[in-house]
């Protein structure tokens, strides 16, 4: 299957993502309780995908958030430009010197090594794109004037807040009104959810956004929290992975849910937080479900953000125009890539993402 998508002469940005990018603070190879200094990244679930559309695959991308105008703010702005990324649709907001009423988000990140999971600590209470409203955008400018092919948004941006489901299904409606094909990334995180409702709230949001968009992505522990859908027989467990039960799954998803279009789950077996099982499958109208190239003992730097990575390799596909197996291909291996260099966002080229996809190694390239 492929996707109508917009021409891309009428529209300015290929795709744009709507989400929270925060200030990541990175202890490196130590212990975020032991660190004396830590380096800055920005990422964001939902913005990481625009960043990897326009870092990697160099397409034209921005960002729906806000942010504080205070320096951290133009430190986040900063680190977004340099990720390719335009900031023309940030919305700043005024702040006070204590943060009482509005601030920017942060989120301490340690890597992990060997039995040593990752681990991750975010400071996001009233941030500035909690607070957002639906008719903080024109919508309707940004989709019907100016143009975007793919819009991008996920369960971390709709769980910050009351208000912030609001303006993604805002956002998802203006852009089908428009034309605009719609992925929604899962991205169930207990933590955000426990104080506000925990899994019955999370799975009543998510189905309510899920019944809108075109593509829907997650790993197993999301579309079983997030939306109630059990893998019977399925254990994530790739080495004796039931592909018969996520198919299974995934199709009783695609009768549900006549909007979705494509429905991709990320699969992985831990066997360390430095050397993990890396597969997926995806189910799409016509073609039922296709498995990527599995790799066992992928080994791990950071772990945080493969599956943003593997969400826009998903995206490209189809801006490309390539059929739903193939885009899962270059899903898979942006993933995979991503999760080899440190920080929430991909450093890999769209050479390498290719040279992956058919089938190359990790020789030295001279």
């Amino acid at each position: 299957m492929t996707f109508s998508l917009r021409p891309a002469e009428e529209c300015r940005y290929d795709a744009v993502a709507l989400g929270e990018v925060m200030l990541r603070l990175d202890p490196g190879e130590g212990r975020i309780r032991t660190a004396r200094q830590f380096k800055v990244w920005e990422g964001g679930g939902e913005y990481n995908v625009a960043r990897g559309l326009a870092k990697c695959f160099r397409l034209r991308t921005a960002v729906v958030t806000a942010l504080v105008d205070n320096e951290v703010g133009r430190l986040v702005e900063e680190l977004i430009l340099a990720g390719g990324v335009d900031a023309a649709l940030i919305q700043w907001v005024k702040g006070d010197a204590a943060g009482r009423e509005v601030r920017n988000g942060l989120n301490f990140t340690e890597r992990g090594f060997g039995v040593r999971g990752a681990k991750g600590v975010s400071d996001r209470g009233n941030t500035a794109v909690s607070k957002l409203q639906p008719d903080a955008v024109d919508w309707d400018d940004l989709f019907g004037r100016q143009g975007v092919r793919w819009l991008h948004t996920g369960g971390i941006f709709a769980a910050l807040s009351a208000s912030t489901a609001d303006v993604a299904v805002a956002a998802v409606d203006a852009a089908k009104r428009y034309g605009t094909v719609v992925s929604y990334d899962l991205n169930y995180r207990p933590s955000l959810w426990d104080s506000i409702g925990g899994t019955a709230r999370a799975r009543e949001v998510n189905a309510r956004l899920a019944g809108l968009v075109d593509v829907l992505i997650g790993n197993e522990e999301d579309f079983t929290a997030a939306l109630g859908y059990e893998v019977h027989g399925g254990s994530g467990d790739l080495s004796n992975l039931d592909v018969d039960a996520y198919e299974q799954m995934l199709g009783q998803l695609g009768a549900d849910l006549g909007n979705v279009q494509l429905a991709a789950v990320t699969l992985r077996t831990v066997h360390s937080a430095t050397r993990n099982d890396w597969g997926a499958l995806a189910w799409s109208r016509g073609a039922g479900v296709t498995r990527a190239t599995q790799r066992d003992g992928l080994e791990i730097m950071d772990r945080v953000g493969g599956g943003d990575s593997f969400a826009s390799g998903l995206a490209y596909g189809f801006l490309a125009g390539l059929d739903a197996a193939t885009a899962l291909e270059y899903a898979a291996a942006h993933g995979a890539l991503a999760m080899t260099t440190p920080g929430d966002t991909s450093m890999a080229t769209l050479a390498e993402v290719e040279a992956l996809v058919r089938g190359g190694g990790a020789r030295v390239q001279r």
